[in-house]
Parts: structure tokens; sequence; C-alpha cells
């Protein structure tokens, strides 16, 4: 299994309006996505952080999801929505141990 971890760094004074949209944004996502996934936001370290983390059984699945999900025409108008939120992001992927 897999961790993937995508940390956006808002704006400064924009969390606000990232949480509201990411209100939104579950509600684009198909529900099995959703109870794999969790939404952080800071509470001690850089400030004006969120992480959006997906767990996933492997790198294909991952790829599945994201085709499925950015094909959307919803998931394009949210994103450009997002988009003016966000200073700088990058994406993390974690091999679970077991």
């Amino acid at each position: 299994m897999i961790v993937v971890r995508d940390v956006f760094r808002m704006k400064f004074g924009k969390a606000k309006d990232v949480k509201a949209l990411m209100r939104e944004f579950s509600k684009l996502m198909e529900p099995d996505e959703m109870k794999n996934s969790r939404v952080l936001f800071d509470l001690i370290g850089p400030s004006y952080t969120m992480v959006l983390e997906f767990t996933y059984q492997n790198l294909a699945e991952l790829e599945e999801s994201l085709g499925k999900s950015m094909s959307k025409k919803e998931w394009g108008e949210w994103y450009q929505k997002f988009i003016p939120l966000i200073e700088s992001s990058y994406r993390e992927i974690f091999t679970i141990f077991e």
C-alpha cells in the first residue's frame, strides 16, 4: 500500500477560503476515495499548510483515480477556484511498511 500526500502552502489569510473549497471537493470525489483520505491543516510548524492525503493499493490505482477525478468538468471548475489561493505545492508518495 502507498500513502500519497499533496502538501499545499496557502496564501496568507486564505485558510478559511480553502477550507470552504475542501468541503466542495469532498462532494466531487467518489465515496470510496473519500473514506481513504484525510485533509489536514497545520496546528504548528509552517503556517498556512494543508495536506491532502490518500491511501492506495499501488501506483496504478493512484493513476486510475487521478484520471477519473481530473477528467470531470466539475473538478476542473473547482480547481480554477482553488489555484488562486495556493502559493506552492508538492507531492510525497510513501510505501506503508507492513
